[in-house]
């Protein structure tokens, strides 16, 4: 923890650890999900509905939230209602349905491209967690494995790695440590999948990656909450600012430090801060 300002006493920071451990029991309940990205995937009880569309959900999720949910939901119906059954099965005239599909920056070129990588990874791959994992599977078990940076890094580049097929436009939504991104809904997404609790909100379907590895991701909301708490010093939100951040926050919690993105996020999303 490091601020340009006055040093933090260890007083304050236990003070500031008794505020977020609260806050963070009182934005991770159901109630928090109508509202936000994480409600699309909620509407799946099977595994890989659940993995597509929390991760096509986090992909699209920036800009307002109504719109994010609307345009989310719109690719559920255009994958009609079963995306692990139609990214594997669909047929070339199938794809027509998604040339008028544009979020922002994301158009039918992108989403073209994601059904392509999606479908020829099910026919090989049972769950999108192995589409994370370093060839060294059992290297991510370690304690000395700290933080999900390779796992971003190998999925990068596998994503990426179609070349007869990748249009290069498509890079821009798959952020990757090295490029020094802070990686903010790739992050979102992993804590989704990978977060294990009994609160009803994270799916903590995901087992080969753990909750000690997690890095917070910093939106809007977390950057400015962090900052007034001095828990964020570093100027430019980056990669090393999340590193930075999670490092603090591990100091109250090394199990699982990302559940503390309940509490930022929801102290600047409500107001509070």
């Amino acid at each position: 923890m490091m601020t340009d300002e006055l040093p933090v006493t260890t007083t304050q920071i236990a003070t500031i650890k008794e505020f977020l451990d609260a806050k963070a029991d009182l934005y991770n309940r159901p109630s928090f999900i109508e509202r936000d990205p994480i409600s699309i995937p909620h509407r799946f009880s099977k595994k890989q509905d659940i993995e597509l569309m929390g991760f096509w959900a986090a992909v699209l999720a920036w800009g307002q939230r109504p719109v994010i949910l609307k345009k989310a939901n719109e690719l559920v119906e255009l994958m009609d209602g079963a995306p692990h059954d139609f990214v594997r099965n669909h047929e070339e005239a199938d794809l027509k349905r998604f040339l008028n599909f544009k979020h922002r920056t994301f158009n039918a070129t992108d989403a073209l491209y994601f059904l392509h990588f999606f479908r020829q990874y099910y026919l090989d791959n049972d769950s999108l967690e192995d589409a994370f994992l370093p060839t060294e599977t059992d290297s991510l078990n370690s304690q000395s494995i700290q933080t999900v940076e390779s796992s971003l890094i190998t999925f990068h580049d596998r994503f990426c790695g179609l070349t007869d097929f990748f249009p290069e436009r498509t890079r821009k939504h798959i952020a990757t440590p090295a490029r020094n991104s802070s990686c903010k809904r790739l992050l979102m997404f992993l804590r989704w999948m990978v977060r294990q609790d009994d609160r009803g909100v994270d799916f903590g379907i995901w087992t080969r990656l753990r909750p000690h590895q997690l890095v917070i991701p910093i939106d809007v909301h977390v950057n400015r909450v962090a900052r007034h708490l001095q828990l964020l010093s570093r100027p430019q939100t980056d990669w090393k600012a999340a590193l930075e951040l999670t490092e603090t926050l591990r100091q109250f919690d090394p199990a699982d430090p990302v559940r503390y993105d309940f509490a930022l996020f929801g102290l600047g999303v409500e107001g509070e801060m």
